[in-house]
């Protein structure tokens, strides 16, 4: 069975690992990166885009980090020499080693960063109607969505990248933990990374 999976597994198209915009948002090797930490062959890297110049490039006309969602670059780089499983539990570690989970893409698009104060009126004799369904917040873009890491399974030699979103303020000196990596033919845990967040 589990040479059956395997060889599923090294058939499926180096594109899934890759990004769906097909080379409109390409970023470069993982080891080009300040951010970056290899292990057992593996290499992750770790960016924080905080700049509208990497906003444009990823997001278009919105900028997370000014709404107050970080968005972090992940890329992957499987040089084990083995398939990997990427069952990722991400999470944005600050300087005071309080760790922070990922918030969703769909929870992204609904973020509400900037309230309004509510307005005070004399109260309605007609029953005010109801909205149906998430509002639409600012980050509302299919960039969010898209450009989120989705992969899952990894052939050597391949790379995959991604966005994570934090609701958190960048930081010199903190840090992304990564775990839930394994081998997908024996289903060996890799140690978990504590990558550094640097600024590109």
């Amino acid at each position: 069975m589990k040479r059956v999976a395997l060889i599923v597994l090294l058939s499926i198209p180096a594109g899934l690992a890759v990004d769906k915009d097909k080379g409109r948002f390409a970023p470069g090797p993982a080891s080009s990166y300040p951010g970056h930490l290899t292990q057992e062959g593996i290499t992750i890297a770790a960016v924080p885009y905080i700049t509208d110049e990497q906003a444009a490039a990823a997001f278009g006309k919105v900028n997370p980090y000014e709404r107050g969602i970080l968005p972090v670059l992940v890329i992957v780089e499987n040089g084990s020499g083995k398939p990997l499983r990427l069952d990722l539990k991400v999470q944005f570690v600050d300087l005071e080693n309080h760790h922070l989970d990922a918030i969703p893409p769909e929870e992204v698009i609904t973020y509400q960063a900037i309230k309004k104060v509510p307005k005070i009126e004399p109260p309605s004799r007609f029953p005010i109607p109801v909205k149906k369904g998430p509002k639409k917040g600012p980050l509302n873009t299919p960039e969010i969505a898209n450009r989120a890491f989705s992969v899952k399974l990894m052939p050597p030699g391949e790379k995959a990248y991604g966005f994570f979103y934090f609701e958190a303020r960048y930081q010199p000196g903190s840090k992304l933990y990564l775990d839930g990596l394994s081998d997908a033919s024996s289903g060996k845990q890799y140690f978990y990374f504590d990558v550094p967040l640097a600024k590109q």
